[in-house]
């Protein structure tokens, strides 16, 4: 049976990790599209446990717990469960809706959370978060290895002690890339979903100079302006700015003009 729906005969890269990519693949299956995943990172453990442990062991010595992303979620809290309940004087906090929906699946509720955007910025611009709430709060954040330190720096000024915890690394998948380029080289490959600028710079240091050729041809979907921006530094022009999350990537594919 020939697909039918909004996307038919549209092939769309989805590029999150592969324990990830489930959900936007079937979104764009949904809407007739051939999804191709192709994971650009690989979630795994951090090279040591001993900073995630030390905080476990001290979870009750902290006000607030700020969780990056879905990953930290899974990675940080068996072990935290492990050593009992949820302290109740620890507040969670996170950057996104699907962070709050992890932490939902371990029994942990009322996280602070911005409405949007979905970033460090907002979840900073939060009054729950100001100078006169954290001022001399201990703070954990549970993040994967590197990162941005924005919300560590500015908590700290604002008279926060600061902890930041690595509880998962992530890493390039180490594949090549032939499955891509045979997918370009046969007309078949008409976008990618990218939802990570670290994502992104795998892909692009990765190509040969024929892939950066098809990429820079390819619309780029992309969930943020920071990776909208990563992606224009990359001299990629061809680069459509979604709503956050799965289903902004989605509604962004629905509503492009393929035939522009």
């Amino acid at each position: 049976m020939t697909p039918t729906g909004p996307l038919a005969g549209r092939t769309v890269v989805v590029t999150r990790p592969r324990a990830q990519a489930a959900p936007l693949a079937e979104a764009i299956a949904a809407a007739g599209g051939k999804p191709l995943i192709f994971p650009l990172l690989e979630i795994g453990p951090p090279a040591s446990q001993e900073a995630l442990n030390l905080a476990v062991r001290e979870l009750t010595d902290y006000q607030l717990a700020v969780f990056i992303s879905p990953n930290a979620v899974d990675y940080a809290l068996p072990a935290i469960l492990q050593q009992g309940p949820w302290p109740s004087t620890m507040r969670p906090a996170a950057v996104g809706p699907g962070t709050v929906k992890a932490l939902a699946a371990y029994g942990v509720q009322g996280c602070v959370v911005p409405a949007g955007p979905f970033d460090s910025e907002a979840l900073l611009a939060l009054p729950e978060l100001a100078s006169e709430e954290v001022n001399g709060q201990r703070v954990a954040i549970f993040r994967g290895d590197g990162g941005r330190e924005l919300l560590a720096d500015t908590l700290r000024a604002r008279g926060a002690r600061v902890d930041c915890i690595p509880c998962y690394a992530r890493r390039e998948p180490g594949q090549g890339y032939e499955t891509l380029l045979a997918a370009w080289s046969a007309g078949a490959l008409d976008a990618l979903t990218i939802s990570s600028s670290e994502a992104l710079r795998y892909l692009h240091d990765g190509l040969d100079a024929t892939g950066l050729t098809f990429l820079a041809a390819t619309p780029l979907f992309v969930p943020h302006a920071r990776i909208a921006a990563s992606a224009r530094q990359l001299g990629l022009t061809k680069v459509i700015e979604t709503p956050p999350a799965d289903d902004g990537l989605i509604s962004g594919l629905l509503a492009y003009n393929w035939s522009a």
